[in-house]
């Protein structure tokens, strides 16, 4: 093509590690070497390098190179859990809000419990919180979801957040390593849905607690400095005393 990439700083990746700072990459800039990495969202390889495709920021993790967008929205895929809220009920289904373009769309088919035709309401109704699984999206756009499986179910009480998607990662860690801190921690039960809604059910304490630790995840979770700060908000944890 005869254009010279930028170079990725002549740094090299994260290599997975929880504590490495994400870097803020260009469109066309040069991530790093492709071999033996895995090609994930947002790049490209191009002449045995890893190329950024958006503005954002570049990581790897678990051999995958991917760009997080700075901006993003959630985009919904078959198979995932996340957390809606009821907008509208109709006779026999639910529209839920599920962050993203569209609304998801929950048949009482798909629902946990037996309902007469006309009786959704009797079940969830708006501004209800549920805890569902993406069943498909068709080429319509079309989300439809799902609530028959282990676990799926109304969340009742607690609280709701929103965090950009791009952060859910960084919240959940790798195995699900921080978000299990965050539970160990706030005493809460914390669930991350991948469309960027997190519900957490404790005390008012502990979930003050949680929703601050989720707010450095978001300010500084692509940064070498994620890790000192989070442990110095477990210095102060509910949960700390009795530890």
């Amino acid at each position: 093509m005869g254009c010279r990439f930028a170079r990725f700083g002549e740094e090299k990746m994260s290599q997975g590690r929880s504590d490495a700072e994400l870097r803020l990459v260009t469109p066309g800039m040069a991530i790093g070497p492709c071999a033996g990495k895995r090609i994930g969202s947002g790049a490209i390889a191009l002449n045995e390098e890893i190329i950024a495709t958006k503005l954002g920021w570049a990581r790897e993790f678990n051999g995958t190179v991917s760009v997080d967008p700075i901006n993003s929205s959630y985009i919904p895929r078959s198979g995932d859990l996340i957390v809606a809220t009821v907008a509208e009920v109709r006779n026999n289904l639910w529209f839920m809000n599920i962050n993203g373009a569209f609304q998801g769309l929950l048949p009482m088919s798909l629902a946990p419990w037996k309902v007469e035709f006309g009786a959704a309401r009797q079940h969830m109704g708006i501004g209800d919180v549920a805890l569902a699984r993406v069943q498909e999206v068709d080429e319509c756009h079309n989300v439809v979801l799902t609530m028959k499986g282990i676990g799926l179910r109304r969340l009742n009480q607690g609280a709701l957040l929103t965090v950009p998607v791009n952060h859910i990662d960084r919240i959940k860690g790798k195995d699900n390593s921080t978000l299990e801190r965050l539970k160990a921690a706030s005493d809460c039960r914390i669930i991350v849905g991948q469309n960027g809604k997190v519900w957490v059910d404790g005390d008012a304490q502990g979930i003050a607690w949680s929703r601050a630790a989720i707010e450095i995840a978001q300010r500084c979770g692509h940064k070498e400095t994620f890790e000192a700060e989070l442990s110095a908000h477990e210095n102060n944890a509910p949960n700390r005393g009795e530890q």
